[in-house]
Formats: structure tokens, sequence, C-alpha cells
């Protein structure tokens, strides 16, 4: 089934240094309620993964790729962005999700 959703899904998986572990978690809560009030952000949530707890996920939905990069061009988001060239182990892994189907989409509306 084609996905009409206009919507841009994200995944981003973040790995700091063990040294800069806090202050990447911490600057990810502090993006949380900024992003959410942003015109066309229907999701930002960070989570540590189960595994390694020094391993950050990201899971976002913007209404479109013109939200996402809007969202990329705020301040707050460049000022972490320009952190983690000294704070991460490598570089952010994003991957760009599509629904598989209509009931996938339906869960965040």
């Amino acid at each position: 089934m084609p996905n009409s959703d206009q919507a841009v899904y994200v995944f981003a998986t973040i790995t700091p240094k063990r040294e800069y572990i806090e202050d990447v978690g911490n600057a990810l809560e502090e993006l949380i309620e900024p992003t959410l009030e942003e015109p066309g952000c229907r999701v930002f949530s960070a989570f540590r993964n189960q595994a390694d707890e020094g391993v950050f996920h990201l899971f976002e939905i913007f209404e479109s790729e013109e939200a996402i990069q809007s969202h990329y061009a705020q301040q707050y988001t460049m000022d972490v962005f320009s952190q983690y060239e000294k704070w991460l182990a490598a570089p952010v892994s994003i991957t760009k999700l599509s629904p598989n189907s209509g009931q996938s989409t339906e869960q965040f509306r």
C-alpha cells in the first residue's frame, strides 16, 4: 500500500563518548520541550538503549521534510549539534522510516 502520509519519521542513534553520557542525556532532555512546541512536530522522544545505557535513541515525527529542516535550523538544535562534535564517539545514525500501513500511521495522528 503506498504511503500517502507526508510525515517524516526518524529513528536516530546517538553514541556519546563515555565521559559525555550525562551531558548528552541532559541535552536531549532539554531539546524535548521546545521541539514539541515547533510547528509540524508530532513526536520527539528520547530513549536509552536497554542493552547499553550509554547509547541514546530518538524517535521523531514531523509533518513534513520542511518541518524537520526547520527543527535542524533552530538555535537550540544547532547548539546541541555543535556539542556533538566533542561529545560523540561516532556520528549520529539517522534512519528515515515510512509506515508499513495506514494502521501504523493512524497510531501517531
